[in-house]
């Protein structure tokens, strides 16, 4: 039987076998709670604290800055949730902050993008009042790869009582990230989307920053997080960032990226949506495109029936499928989004087989829709 293809590393990327010979032992053999007292306890809470040194060396944060998490949507809520009081954000967020604010029913300004998904840092500085309590504002969006100003929002915001979270989840692992150099007051990361476990994360918070405790009933985490730590995922977090040389990462993703719309723009309509693909401007895995004359949905399965796995911006989740609001804000549309993206594990030998597979899929959909 021939491999599947695997290429929505931005939704979860393989485990990196590092990662899962590190996490073995923390599977197997060492179980304590790491709250307590006794040597197997104390075991446990030196692996996790060795893992919080390593995750905070590699983006460029202090150690009790690290506040490890189930999820980078935990991450992010546990940032924004406590805000009662004027927020700014922008209209390419993940649901993991929109509904947040539209939950709350928090009085929220939010800033639009221009058709390459990238927001003005001018435009996120002057919609900032006195009284604003809260800036939210992504590092790279997790559609169509944008990297966005985030260095420039948090340097003219920096004598500004409110805090700013910066969403750095889709650019974990492929590209640089120094959290004591952005200038941000909270930072959310997820090791899954770079060969890391599921179930592992972590929100960085600035010294001397307090903020309300979203998951109650311990004191964990410095009273930061409460519930025993989920070892094994937090050291095969901290392999996977060991691991990772982000130079080499991003050349090899950017040429795996560069070869797949080279042979996929050969299929007519075809359009790529978001920035330029140059290093300043995106993602280097990511590749967003729009296909005219038909859906997402019948490309996504006509694709999975040929052994390619990718990913449509139109849906979050299986259980649902509507447009995107972030191709929406984009003024593109919002209905015909597939997103191929790359990781560790893919070879050029994947982009390939994607490439005839997409122009058979389109062909014969095109065929049937006329």
């Amino acid at each position: 039987m021939t491999a599947r293809v695997y290429l929505d590393h931005a939704s979860a990327s393989p485990l990196l076998p590092v990662a899962f010979e590190a996490m073995m032992p923390w599977l197997r053999d060492h179980y304590a709670d790491p709250g307590r007292l006794h040597r197997e306890a104390l075991e446990v809470r030196a692996a996790i604290e060795d893992a919080r040194s390593a995750v905070a060396d590699f983006v460029g944060a202090r150690p009790r800055e690290v506040v490890f998490t189930s999820s980078g949507t935990e991450a992010i809520n546990t940032a924004l949730w406590w805000a009662d009081r004027h927020v700014v954000t922008t209209a390419v967020e993940h649901a993991a902050a929109r509904e947040v604010f539209e939950r709350g029913n928090v009085e929220t300004t939010v800033v639009g993008v221009d058709r390459c998904g990238k927001f003005d840092a001018s435009a996120v500085v002057d919609a900032v009042r006195p009284d604003t309590q809260l800036v939210n504002i992504q590092l790279a969006n997790h559609e169509v790869g944008t990297l966005q100003p985030v260095g420039e929002v948090c340097h003219a915001l920096r004598d500004h009582p409110a805090r700013i979270h910066v969403d750095a989840c889709a650019a974990f692992g492929n590209v640089p990230i120094n959290f004591s150099e952005v200038g941000a007051d909270l930072m959310s990361i997820t090791a899954h989307k770079a060969g890391g476990p599921a179930g592992a994360a972590a929100l960085l918070v600035k010294r001397g920053v307090r903020i309300p405790t979203l998951v109650v009933g311990g004191a964990q985490e410095r009273a930061r997080r409460s519930g025993i730590e989920n070892t094994a995922a937090i050291v095969g977090f901290a392999a996977a960032c060991t691991a990772i040389n982000i130079g080499e990462r991003a050349a090899t993703a950017r040429k795996l990226i560069a070869q797949a719309w080279r042979e996929i723009s050969a299929v007519e309509r075809v359009h790529r949506l978001g920035p330029p693909a140059t290093p300043d401007e995106a993602l280097p895995h990511l590749l967003c495109l729009s296909v005219e004359g038909v859906e997402a949905e019948p490309i996504l399965i006509a694709l999975d029936q040929r052994g390619i796995a990718i990913h449509s911006g139109s849906a979050c989740s299986s259980e649902s499928w509507e447009p995107s609001p972030i191709l929406a804000a984009m003024g593109v549309e919002a209905q015909h989004s597939l997103r191929i993206s790359v990781g560790w594990s893919s070879t050029e030998s994947d982009i390939s087989r994607c490439a005839i597979a997409f122009a058979e899929a389109v062909e014969q959909l095109r065929a049937l829709n006329s």
